[in-house]
């Protein structure tokens, strides 16, 4: 069985931490977030290969790395 997360609250009038488990609505939330970032940073990942990809054939084509920089405005 999975562990309940929990959440710690601070009362600053006071200085007393009370811990409560997160509600069903905040651990769903809390996974819909993890997937979404987990989505995005398969996407940066395949942005970058793709990137890599496109240099690595305009080597292949004999531009140099400054034709291609100035070429991808880099």
């Amino acid at each position: 069985m999975k562990d309940t997360p929990m959440k710690a609250t601070l009362n600053c009038s006071t200085g007393e931490v009370t811990m409560e488990p997160y509600t069903a609505e905040e651990v769903a939330q809390m996974e819909i977030d993890q997937a979404a970032s987990v989505e995005r940073e398969a996407i940066e990942a395949q942005k970058a290969a793709d990137a890599q990809a496109g240099r690595d054939a305009l080597l292949a084509l004999g531009l140099t790395e400054a034709q291609i920089n100035a070429l991808l405005g880099a």
